[in-house]
């Protein structure tokens, strides 16, 4: 990749967990359980030499797909 330092960032997004990586929206994805986002977090992260943060979030228990 670029050298990038930014870390790989799980978190929730309006009912569904995400991963984030700046600069890299190619690799960012979503998942439906937390577990499972974090899981795919970390090996992102390893495979960038970089930090996985995992943000936590209650529950909404819907996953919805308002617009803004």
């Amino acid at each position: 990749m670029d050298g990038s330092t930014e870390p790989v960032v799980t978190r929730s997004n309006r009912g569904q967990w995400e991963n984030h990586v700046e600069g890299h929206p190619e690799l960012s994805l979503s998942f439906s359980s937390k577990e499972e986002a974090a899981d795919a977090g970390r090996g992102v992260a390893d495979e960038l030499g970089v930090d996985h943060v995992v943000e936590d979030a209650d529950p909404t228990g819907a996953i919805t797909d308002e617009q803004e």
